[in-house]
C-alpha cells in the first residue's frame, strides 16, 4: 500500500491509510461473521427452510431501512457521522448472537420461535445497518479521494480488501471444524461474532479518523423506486434492470439453500463447507482482472451475455453429484460465472447512471434488488417446505432454479445497452455466499472521473 501514499499531502495520506484498516477491518468482519450465520440457524436448530430464509428475509428488511439514510444525513449534518453510527450499530448486532451462543439467553434455547427471533431480528438491525452505510459512504469517499487518484487507489483497496475475507472465512471455518458436534460448538460460533464485532468496531473507528470536505449535501438527485421502475419500459437502463431483477429472483430460489443442503443433506463437515464456499469466492476475485480485459475487448455486454448463459445451468449440475472433487469443480464453474455476469452488469448498469444519480440509483437499486431475492427465497422455502426438506426436494428446487434461469434470456436478449470502452469498477464483498462466491457492492469513486467527462461530452 506504500505507493499509493507517497508524495502527497500528510492528511490525505492519513485519510488514505485509514480507508485501507476500514476496509481490512470490515472484511474480516464479513469472512467471520455474517458468512457462518446461516450455519449458525442450524446450529442452534432452525430448520432447513427457516436457516436458509436468514440469508434472504433480513436484506430485504435491511434495504427498507436504508431508505432513511439520506434524511438521516440530513439531521446528522455529516456522512462520516451517520456512516460511524451505522458501523457502530452494525458491530452490536452480533451481541445477541454472542449471548444465545454461549447460552446466557435461556428463552432461546428452550424455544426454536424464539431462536429464530433472535437471529431474524439480529440479521434484521446487521443488513439495515451496513446497507445504511453504502450510500453515504460512497458519496463520502467521492469526496475525500481526489479523482486522479480514485481508480488506482479503490483497485488496490480492493484486492487487500478481498484476501481480507478469505482470511475471515477461512479463520471462522477452521476454528468450528475444530469444535463440530461438540459441547463447544456453539460457544465457538460466538467466539466468532464477537472477533466480527470487535473488527467491525476497530472499522468504526478507522472511519471516525478520516477527514470529511465540507460540501453541499444537496448536490445529489433522488429517483424513487417508481422512477427507476419506469425505465424499465422507456430506458435501455431499465431493460438492463429488469434483466437484473429477474435473474436475481431465479438465482434465490435456490441460492440460500446451499448451505443447509450441504450441512444438512450432504453432511459435509464445517471445513469441507469453509474449503467450497471459498473455492468459489476466490474464483471468482481472481479471475476479475480476466474478465474486465474481456469486457475491453469484446465489450460489456458481450461480457454479460457470457456470465448470463454461463450461470443457467449451475444449479442443475448440483443434481449429477455430490462428492467433494466434483462439487469443487462446481465451485470454480460458479466462480468464473458469476465474477463475469456481475462485472459487467456493474459496468452496463453504474457507469451509464449520471453522476449526480448514482448515490441514489444504488439505494433504490439495493431495494429492488433484495425484493427480488426475497420472492425468489419465499418461492424456494415454499417449495422446499412442501416437498418436506427432502433430498428429492433440494433437486426439484435446484432445477426450478435453473429453468427460472434460463427463462431470464428473453430479457436479456433485450438488453442493448453497451460501453465498448469500459472503466475500471473497484467493489467490496458484503457477503460470502456458497454456491454464488459473494454479493458486492460497488464502490463508485472508483469509477474513472475521465469515464464520466467523455459520456458527458457533445
Amino acid at each position: 500500500m506504500r505507493g499509493m501514499t507517497q508524495a502527497i499531502d500528510p492528511r490525505l495520506r492519513r485519510d488514505l491509510r485509514a480507508s485501507v484498516a476500514d476496509g481490512a477491518s470490515y472484511s474480516l468482519m464479513v469472512g467471520l461473521g455474517e458468512t457462518y450465520l446461516p450455519a449458525f440457524a442450524i446450529a442452534v436448530g432452525l430448520g432447513q427452510v427457516a436457516a436458509g430464509l436468514v440469508a434472504a428475509v433480513p436484506v430485504v428488511l435491511g434495504a427498507v431501512i436504508q431508505l432513511i439514510s439520506p434524511y438521516a444525513v440530513q439531521r446528522l449534518g455529516s456522512l462520516r457521522r451517520w456512516v460511524v453510527l451505522c458501523a457502530a450499530t452494525q458491530a452490536l448486532s452480533f451481541v445477541p448472537l454472542l449471548l444465545t451462543a454461549l447460552g446466557w439467553l435461556p428463552a432461546v434455547q428452550s424455544s426454536a420461535w424464539t431462536a429464530a427471533a433472535v437471529v431474524y431480528s439480529t440479521a434484521t438491525l446487521y443488513w439495515a445497518a451496513g446497507m445504511g452505510t453504502g450510500p453515504a459512504w460512497n458519496t463520502w469517499m467521492n469526496r475525500l479521494i481526489p479523482a486522479r487518484r480514485r481508480a488506482t487507489f479503490f483497485a488496490r483497496r480492493s484486492r487487500f480488501t478481498h484476501g481480507c475475507v478469505l482470511v475471515g472465512l477461512v479463520a471462522g471455518g477452521l476454528a468450528l471444524h475444530a469444535t463440530a458436534h461438540g459441547r463447544h460448538e456453539l460457544a465457538t460460533f460466538g467466539a466468532i461474532f464477537a472477533a466480527a464485532a470487535v473488527f467491525r468496531l476497530l472499522s468504526a473507528r478507522f472511519l471516525a479518523m478520516q477527514s470529511e470536505p465540507r460540501q453541499d449535501l444537496d448536490n445529489h438527485r433522488h429517483v424513487p423506486p417508481g422512477e427507476l421502475m419506469q425505465r424499465t419500459r422507456h430506458r435501455a437502463d431499465g431493460r438492463l434492470l429488469a434483466y437484473l431483477l429477474a435473474i436475481q429472483l431465479a438465482t434465490y430460489v435456490a441460492a440460500p439453500y446451499f448451505t443447509p443442503y450441504m450441512l444438512k443433506q450432504l453432511h459435509q463437515s464445517y471445513a469441507q463447507y469453509m474449503l467450497l464456499t471459498a473455492v468459489s469466492y476466490v474464483v471468482k476475485v481472481a479471475s476479475a482482472p480476466l474478465a474486465g480485459r474481456i469486457a475491453a475487448h469484446f465489450g460489456a455486454r458481450r461480457l454479460l451475455w457470457l456470465g448470463g448463459l454461463a450461470v443457467i445451468p449451475l444449479p442443475w449440475l448440483w443434481t449429477l453429484g455430490d462428492s467433494p472433487a466434483y462439487l469443487a469443480f462446481l465451485q470454480v464453474l460458479a466462480g468464473l460465472a458469476w465474477g463475469a455476469h456481475e462485472l459487467a452488469a456493474l459496468l452496463l448498469f453504474f457507469e451509464t447512471i449520471p453522476e449526480e444519480e448514482r448515490t441514489s440509483v444504488l439505494t433504490t437499486y439495493n431495494l429492488l434488488n433484495a425484493v427480488a431475492q426475497v420472492a425468489g427465497a419465499l418461492l424456494g422455502g415454499g417449495l422446499l417446505h412442501w416437498l418436506h426438506e427432502s433430498h428429492a426436494g433440494y433437486m426439484v428446487l435446484f432445477a426450478t432454479s435453473t429453468l427460472g434461469r434460463a427463462l431470464t434470456v428473453v430479457l436479456l436478449a433485450r438488453v442493448t445497452l453497451e460501453q465498448p470502452h469500459p472503466t475500471p469498477l473497484a467493489t467490496g464483498s458484503i457477503a460470502v455466499e456458497p454456491a454464488g462466491g459473494s454479493i458486492e457492492r460497488p464502490i463508485l469513486a472508483s469509477i474513472a472521473q475521465e469515464a464520466s467527462e467523455t459520456r458527458e461530452a457533445p
